[in-house]
């Protein structure tokens, strides 16, 4: 099917591009009062994540309500530790938790390499979405990069310092890239699923970036985010690591297509560092939305003319907070839909 709205396709492959297109990290969420009222229904974010007709539906909704340039399917990350043995549960504001964790390499052995099968919901969310969006935009898929992913896989729940999965890196390493290889494999698996089921377009998802130091960066995230890159082809590719500014120049070697930069990262010096090759993704800090409609125009306006008319899809730095006013999201949107170099 042709889609109607190609933008963010060709920004991503670096062909010209009449405006900037737009999607936001976050943007099918509790943002939305018509996310809540649907996620009501169903008592909680996980049981959303597997409705496959109820994830389809809040998918869409920020291409109908907020105008973006492209749906991103609704899911989390943390559906492939489970599909390989190890369940979450999603606490109500308090987020993922673990009740088993990966402490000895026989825990290690005892996981599966998810296959896209394990993942069947997401897929059947994907193929539901695709017919009801019937061409409008593109749908994006994702998965979380390894070492997120690995992060929680070992502490059990989200962290500001994610020291016991550091922990693990310093005193076992052959455990750490042992369950690296593993949920890099089910990771390749799941996205080469998500193409299949109709994904235009993938992004990966690194949360946890910038807690490792450079070094452990490069052996620890950046080694199993690059055979990824290589495994995945047919659709462009996405990397956003946040907090990995340290990165930017080895990110550049990646075989994908888009770097997403997080709102620390400096644009004119990320250009120069990621070269000309490259679209950029990004980067407005999403704490600019809670300031007023004049400020959010000035300030996304001023961030539009420092990234340039070409090979730059906007975004957030990060994902969008629950608490931001859906009005002052939609002037983002509409700023730079409306902008012209």
């Amino acid at each position: 099917m042709k889609l109607q709205n190609d933008l963010i396709l060709r920004a991503a492959r670096g062909e010209k591009t009449e405006r900037t297109p737009v999607w936001l990290m976050r943007q099918a969420g509790r943002i939305l009062p018509e996310y809540r009222e649907v996620r009501s229904k169903l008592g909680g974010f996980k049981e959303l994540v597997e409705s496959p007709e109820f994830a389809c539906e809040v998918t869409i909704q920020p291409v109908d309500i907020l105008g973006v340039d492209a749906a991103i399917i609704f899911s989390d990350i943390l559906v492939i530790p489970e599909a390989m043995g190890l369940p979450y549960q999603m606490v109500e504001s308090k987020g993922p938790w673990f009740e088993n964790t990966i402490k000895s390499q026989s825990d290690v052995e005892k996981l599966r390499i998810a296959e896209g099968a394990d993942l069947h919901y997401v897929l059947d969310a994907i193929k539901l979405t695709k017919k009801e969006l019937n061409g409008r935009v593109p749908l994006i898929g994702f998965a979380g990069a390894p070492w997120t992913i690995f992060s929680y896989m070992i502490e059990a729940k989200g962290s500001k310092t994610f020291s016991v999965a550091k922990k693990m890196l310093y005193t076992n390493p052959a455990l750490s890239h042992s369950l690296l290889e593993k949920i890099t494999a089910s990771t390749i698996n799941y996205l080469k699923a998500q193409i299949e089921a109709g994904a235009d377009m993938l992004q990966i998802f690194d949360s946890w970036a910038g807690i490792l130091s450079p070094e452990q960066y490069r052996e620890f995230s950046l080694k199993y985010i690059a055979q990824i890159c290589d495994a995945i082809n047919g659709v462009p590719l996405t990397v956003f690591a946040k907090g990995a500014f340290f990165a930017r120049e080895e990110m550049s070697k990646l075989n994908c297509n888009v770097i997403g930069l997080d709102w620390n990262m400096d644009i004119a010096e990320s250009r120069a560092l990621i070269g000309n090759e490259m679209t950029l993704q990004g980067n407005m800090d999403p704490c600019l939305l809670y300031s007023d409609f004049k400020t959010i125009k000035s300030e996304t306006e001023k961030m539009l003319r420092a990234f340039g008319p070409q090979k730059h899809i906007a975004n957030l730095g990060h994902g969008l907070y629950p608490d931001i006013e859906k009005d002052k999201v939609r002037c983002f949107v509409d700023t730079v839909k409306e902008f012209r170099f």
